[in-house]
């Protein structure tokens, strides 16, 4: 029997999330969805652990097959500045946004299927008071677009998608309203906005797109 292909999707807990709107796109395009996260997933993870990554990647395999796609959704945000951020907050994101998102990368590539796979990472340029998320982000864009080159030669595609800012229950009324009236198409995004694009991304038809960092976001970073 032969079985759909498995997508990997990690923060996907809360129902709002980015990660969240992803999966049912997924599933509607055939795929088998396993997610992940600290708690309320269906493998949950604490990516904070460095011994995590390769055990995550080796239960969903062992349960489900060989993964094909790996999308990385999960992160940590406790926002600072150059002024306050603490060696330890610093550390934190380190490991849970780039580190944990390296080894997640490598276990992955080691047990993809001979037809190779996909890997998907939502960045951020939210850096300026927000600096420990926005440095890790910067590391986890750095890890994935190396991963293309790395991994190309085994048929694995590696790219970053910037969502822009999406309503993930952050916002209030007020920050809503601006950063509507600054995006360009007029609203903000939707989760299921990108899941559309991740949808192409992780297609065998949207692999040769590979090593690129990508904005999806009603040209909100374009905006002047």
């Amino acid at each position: 029997m032969t079985h759909s292909p498995l997508a990997l999707i990690t923060g996907a807990a809360r129902a709002n999330s980015i990660a969240a709107g992803i999966v049912p796109r997924l599933r509607a395009d055939g795929w088998r969805v396993v997610t992940t996260d600290l708690r309320d997933a269906d493998h949950p993870c604490d990516l904070a652990d460095p011994a995590a990554p390769d055990v995550l990647i080796a239960e969903v395999s062992a349960a489900h097959g060989p993964i094909t796609a790996l999308v990385l959704s999960h992160a940590h945000d406790v926002e600072s500045g150059l002024l306050d951020t603490t060696a330890e907050s610093f550390d934190r994101h380190v490991a849970i946004n780039a580190r944990a998102s390296l080894l997640l990368i490598a276990a992955f590539a080691r047990q993809a299927p001979t037809e190779g796979g996909a890997i998907l990472a939502l960045t951020s340029d939210h850096t300026t008071g927000n600096l420990p998320y926005g440095a890790s982000k910067g590391a986890l864009d750095r890890l994935v677009r190396s991963a293309a080159r790395e991994l190309g030669p085994r048929g694995i595609s590696a790219n970053v998608l910037n969502p822009g800012p999406i309503d993930t229950g952050w916002m209030d009324d007020a920050t809503r309203e601006l950063l509507a009236a600054e995006t360009p198409m007029g609203r903000l995004g939707t989760p299921r906005d990108i899941a559309a694009v991740a949808s192409f991304l992780l297609s065998p038809e949207g692999r040769w797109v590979s090593g690129q960092r990508l904005f999806a976001d009603g040209a909100f970073s374009f905006r002047h």
